[in-house]
């Protein structure tokens, strides 16, 4: 009976959760959810210099946001230094690692002496079978990895396939500085043996650290995790993925107006198909998430793709769920907090109201955001320049009109609304839309909103009223 599926995800806390790291999460926790298993959150802080409290708050609230949880608690890497350090020792007491005593002046000109040679800048190994008792007075030592001279370290990747490395191409890499800290690929190989990982999910570009850590692994006798090195994400024009072409934090994703569910759609697509399936929910995601359908082809982020999904998730999401969802983001919008302390009961039931015709208009909570600003807006109320300009071309004179025959209705409905302002429009001879066009304005202080009767109802007879009232004077 094979071992339950245990994968991790390993972010460094040196800046935060950006979208790279948010895909590689979600293939980890997809497979452990797909498998039955669960995944592991492991905080590489070993670089204490850039590691900062804020990142790792940072990355667990991105993490929190995306929908994606972990089991147990986070292990700090840099909390187990001194297993690593005892594994080191291990190593070392096997004949399987010795103490380098090069200083820094020795490696410059091995460096040096490679180059000039045109050879690839590799350690040469002085340390590797000298005696400890040549070692020069007052230098520390660094432990260094006896990495085997023969042979081919493989890599039966899931995702890249049969991956073989010739051994004199990996030099004795340090495993213990000389100042007794770990290193990355030593504290990486301990912690996901002790954690119990079976499966590794993580970008391509660590490929050449997985030959370092496979030999790691068969010297210290434990059995090596499935490995699976999923493609880089590029921008749309095939470039690494920078900042111009979203390579931002998690956070900033959230700030933009993008669900979480969307968002887990969308990086799902990175480099994974099911078929020539677009839209699918988290549900199926799990149902369908294999390493077998990863492709080795670099993704290509397209923020006009990730938008329209997002619409689509905006226009197909239950109201009473997407208002929860619209609360949530306004603390991380701007305006949005001064928007939430506004939201009371009746307030509450106005953006519910108005939902239906908001959402078929927006393709992120931000745009929500600013269509629903005209129900937050407090009289007289502000004006854009293209409003302003309605009212001056002729729509105070309609306002006046029509003010009356509103005054009067009795049921105050969109249905009966839009009967009484076409049967004046006929009357006073005019198209619907300039009728329509001033009353947009007066109400919500813009030249798009949804539809103008639905504006009516959800702002209720008082509102209209006292807002049109202001523009027709």
């Amino acid at each position: 009976m094979s071992s339950p599926v245990v994968t991790r995800f390993a972010p460094s806390p040196t800046g935060y959760l950006h979208i790279g790291g948010g895909r590689t999460a979600l293939f980890n926790w997809a497979y452990a959810r797909h498998t039955g298993g669960k995944m592991l959150l492991r905080i590489e802080d070993t670089d204490r210099e850039r590691s900062t409290a804020d990142a790792i708050d940072a990355i667990i609230e991105g993490l929190t946001w995306l929908g994606l949880d972990w089991a147990g608690e986070p292990v700090s890497q840099y909390g187990r230094a001194e297993r690593h350090r005892q594994v080191a020792e291990e190593l070392l007491a096997q004949g399987k690692a010795y103490r380098c005593y090069c200083t820094p002046e020795d490696l410059e000109a091995m460096r040096a002496k490679a180059e000039a040679e045109k050879r690839p800048i590799r350690y040469d190994g002085t340390w590797r079978d000298r005696d400890p008792s040549e070692a020069p007075a007052g230098v520390k030592p660094a432990i260094r990895f006896k990495a085997p001279q023969q042979g081919e370290t493989v890599i039966e990747d899931a995702v890249q396939g049969r991956v073989v490395i010739p051994n004199k191409d990996l030099d004795d890499l340090i495993i213990l500085r000389s100042d007794g800290n770990p290193t990355y690929n030593l504290s990486v190989v301990v912690d996901d043996h002790d954690m119990g990982v079976t499966h590794i999910i993580r970008g391509v570009d660590h490929l050449t650290n997985a030959a370092r850590q496979t030999q790691i692994y068969k010297a210290m006798g434990w059995r090596v995790p499935h490995m699976s090195h999923i493609p880089l994400i590029h921008g749309p024009d095939g470039a690494k993925l920078s900042k111009r072409h979203g390579a931002l934090g998690v956070e900033a994703y959230r700030a933009m107006g993008y669900l979480p569910e969307a968002m887990r759609n969308y990086l799902a697509r990175l480099s994974w198909s099911h078929g020539d399936d677009e839209i699918f929910s988290t549900e199926q995601l799990v149902e369908w998430f294999d390493l077998d359908a990863i492709g080795k082809s670099a993704a290509r982020f397209d923020f006009a793709k990730l938008e329209n999904l997002n619409g689509h998730y905006i226009r197909h999401m239950a109201d009473d769920k997407l208002l929860m969802s619209f609360i949530d983001f306004l603390p991380h919008a701007e305006g949005g907090p001064a928007m939430k302390a506004k939201i009371d009961d009746a307030m509450m039931a106005k953006l519910l109201r108005a939902l239906p015709g908001l959402k078929e208009r927006a393709k992120t909570l931000v745009e929500l955001k600013n269509g629903a600003q005209f129900l937050f807006a407090e009289r007289p109320l502000p004006m854009d320049d293209k409003a302003r300009q309605i009212i001056a071309d002729g729509g105070r004179d309609v306002l006046a009109g029509i003010i009356p025959v509103l005054t009067h209705i009795a049921n105050w409905q969109a249905h009966d609304l839009e009967t009484a302002v076409k049967s004046h429009a006929e009357t006073a001879g005019l198209k619907l839309g300039k009728v329509a066009q001033p009353l947009r304005a007066a109400l919500t202080g813009t030249a798009t909103s949804p539809g103008i009767f639905d504006v009516l109802e959800v702002l209720g007879r008082e509102e209209s009223l006292a807002r049109l009232s202001d523009q027709a004077a």
